[in-house]
């Protein structure tokens, strides 16, 4: 029987590579990009049911994506929230917070919680990085300050989070799977300022995308996977303590609530 998976962050790298292969076998794929054009050739690449556009440094076109999903589909088996990227310097949103943490945690966050009742009985899988390593996330201050902004401790710091909300989301949703993962260092358009992105595109020693996105599909399957839990490839692996503590998932949860004014 064929799943209905939503994939954000589906127009290139390891979004669309699991995407093209989550509909090699006969899922119905829904895909979620932000830039028109990419969507266009991702659209064109992968049999997908439906292609939605959405900003998540919005999170007025994050409601709106998740009121279309919810309209179009009465469950929805597996939610990838894979988008995310490195902001070079310090940006504040029109929703008054940091870009790289409403980008890679507040949307997501949002979404999935939006979402909810869809991803009863399913499962939720969360890239998330080793570069969690990087930084915490301050659940008291995610707006940042520009003085003290670092791309790297920024982007780690919203990694953590997304483990801390993987850890979270389980212990409250526990009809929900709830997964977080490296996918390697993965050589894909990834970074800020042509430089890094160089590095990424083209260094031959990085993990495909392919590879990476197999991974993807895998755990959005694996029937022994566990609820919380974060992976490294296959194998479930403890994170650093800031992200896996219970106390600073639960202080990140609220806080996350407050800023996008939802509640569960």
């Amino acid at each position: 029987m064929s799943r209905t998976v939503v994939i954000t962050g589906a127009s290139s790298g390891v979004g669309l590579a699991a995407a093209e292969q989550f509909a090699a076998a006969g899922d119905d794929v829904v895909l979620v990009g932000r830039t028109p054009a990419r969507l266009e050739e991702a659209a064109a690449r992968v049999d997908a049911k439906d292609v939605f556009r959405a900003d998540f440094e919005d999170l007025d076109q994050v409601r709106d994506l998740a009121a279309k999903l919810r309209a179009a589909y009465p469950r929805i088996d597996v939610l990838a929230n894979n988008a995310g990227g490195m902001v070079g310097s310090y940006r504040r949103t029109t929703d008054g917070f940091e870009a790289t943490i409403q980008g890679n945690h507040l949307a997501p966050f949002l979404l999935t919680h939006l979402l909810r009742d869809r991803l009863s009985g399913g499962r939720v899988v969360n890239t998330a990085s080793q570069a969690h390593l990087q930084g915490a996330p301050d659940p008291g201050d995610l707006a940042g300050e520009p003085g003290r902004y670092s791309s790297w401790r920024a982007y780690g710091a919203s990694k953590a989070a997304n483990i801390l909300f993987t850890v979270e989301a389980a212990r409250r949703w526990p009809d929900i799977t709830s997964i977080a993962f490296h996918p390697g260092v993965v050589r894909s358009n990834f970074g800020a300022g042509r430089f890094t992105r160089l590095f990424w595109k083209y260094n031959p020693f990085l993990t495909s995308s392919e590879k990476a996105g197999a991974l993807l599909v895998r755990l959005a399957g694996r029937p022994d996977a566990t609820s919380g839990g974060y992976y490294v490839g296959d194998i479930l692996k403890q994170p650093a303590r800031h992200a896996s503590d219970p106390a600073a998932a639960a202080r990140l949860w609220d806080a996350s609530e407050e800023a996008t004014g939802v509640r569960g």
